[in-house]
């Protein structure tokens, strides 16, 4: 049963309220204004110019009753009698509804008309040009944002971790550790590129050594014998840090180094070690084990969710944040590359196309279903209400001219009969 849900009226239709009142008194008041007439000029004499007066105002009393019945009718009971036939929209609102539906249904969601209008509005055009407007973008990239730490909020924190320790679990179950190691450290070392690094790292070495050389001093000191003099001892530290410092430094800057060569080739027998030898793809998995099982690695991936969906949050909240500002860039650019792009925009209009045709080919009947639906949802009274607000002021001026019409037929048919007497 459909339930009355009376909403205040919405300003356009508080407006109307008031013109379909107005209009109403000034249809009122010529049925009355010619009723009077008619009453002043019942008990008169035909003959002469009151005869057309009377006719005239019979005529327009008729007319505008007649019409003054029908407008009535189509909202609620005449005069409240429960006359057939009336009160049609209340009586009636269910097959308005299915008719409604079903017009729209064959009417609006043909696929051949949606493609039409898809293709005669340039909407995507419209929408690129709307888009690389740096304000529209704004717009677009926080409401973007809001979505994004809104989908965040509603995603269960425990669904996310055990996604996240699945999918790392899955990819790297199907990873040979140390395989995988030995080409990322082969093409490493491709083409010499690993000299570069090498370089700075035995500067690094060198200039560590001499920055810790106190600190290094005293544990050779802890180290060396009791009965070695001091002044000996520093002499001894002194000249193997040089000489140390030397070779470090003498291996950097010479890439012909033949310690360096050593250490290539060591980083040679390591790649194949790593990608042939037996013993370390099962050392490599033993160790990949130990890492999908350690507490640490799932403590990790619960802060990392974590730290995302706060960052997502303070992002979105913060116009100038690095997410809104790159959402606003990507939305400027999409717009501008759907203005230039004229192959894009064909290719964005056509999957556009395809995706409406498709809803109005397979939902078309839930989508008319939707309309007839709502309206046998509403109440008979509050339906009638609001349509007549939107049809009423134009249907009071149908009593007006039944009113001038009923009158002016009458005057014409009072004529004919003078005429032929």
């Amino acid at each position: 049963m459909a339930s009355a849900m009376i909403a205040p009226l919405t300003i356009e239709e508080q407006t109307r309220a008031h013109d379909l009142a107005v209009m109403k008194r000034r249809a009122t008041t010529l049925l009355v204004v010619v009723a009077a007439v008619f009453s002043a000029t019942l008990f008169g004499d035909d003959a002469g110019w009151l005869g057309f007066v009377r006719a005239a105002a019979e005529g327009a009393l008729v007319g505008g009753l007649a019409d003054w019945f029908a407008v009535t009718a189509l909202f609620r009971h005449p005069l409240g009698l429960p006359i057939p036939h009336t009160a049609v929209v209340k009586e009636r609102k269910d097959h308005f509804g299915h008719t409604l539906g079903t017009f729209v249904q064959e009417n609006f969601l043909s696929p051949e008309v949606i493609g039409e209008r898809i293709q005669s509005s340039a909407v995507v055009e419209r929408t690129g040009q709307w888009l690389s407007q740096p304000a529209n973008a704004a717009k677009v990239a926080g409401y973007l944002s809001d979505l994004l730490a809104g989908a965040a909020d509603v995603v269960r924190d425990d669904d996310v971790h055990r996604l996240l320790q699945e999918q790392l679990d899955r990819l790297l179950e199907h990873v040979a550790l140390a395989p995988l190691a030995g080409r990322v450290l082969e093409m490493a070392t491709a083409d010499d590129r690993h000299q570069a690094l090498l370089s700075d790292v035995l500067h690094g070495l060198a200039n560590a050594l001499e920055e810790n050389a106190d600190r290094i001093q005293e544990r050779f000191t802890d180290q060396s014998p009791w009965w070695l003099p001091d002044s000996v001892e520093h002499r001894i530290f002194d000249r193997v840090l040089a000489r140390v410092r030397s070779v470090l430094d003498d291996m950097a800057d010479d890439p012909d180094h033949e310690m360096r060569k050593v250490l290539d080739e060591r980083i040679a027998s390591l790649i194949d070690h790593l990608q042939h030898d037996e013993s370390a793809l099962e050392r490599g998995e033993q160790l990949k084990h130990e890492l999908l099982a350690n507490d640490e690695l799932r403590r990790w991936t619960t802060a990392l969710w974590s730290d995302v969906k706060k960052s997502l949050k303070e992002q979105a909240a913060t116009p100038e944040s690095p997410l809104r500002q790159w959402l606003t860039t990507t939305t400027i650019a999409t717009g501008e590359r759907l203005n230039t792009d004229v192959a894009l925009r064909l290719k964005v209009e056509g999957f556009l196309e395809s995706g409406v045709r498709y809803v109005t080919v397979h939902y078309r009947d839930e989508i008319a279903g939707l309309v007839s639906g709502t309206i046998s949802r509403w109440d008979g009274d509050v339906t009638s209400n609001k349509l007549e607000l939107l049809l009423g002021r134009d249907l009071q001026f149908i009593r007006i001219n039944g009113t001038v019409v009923g009158g002016l037929a009458a005057v014409a048919i009072h004529t004919v009969v003078v005429l032929t007497a």
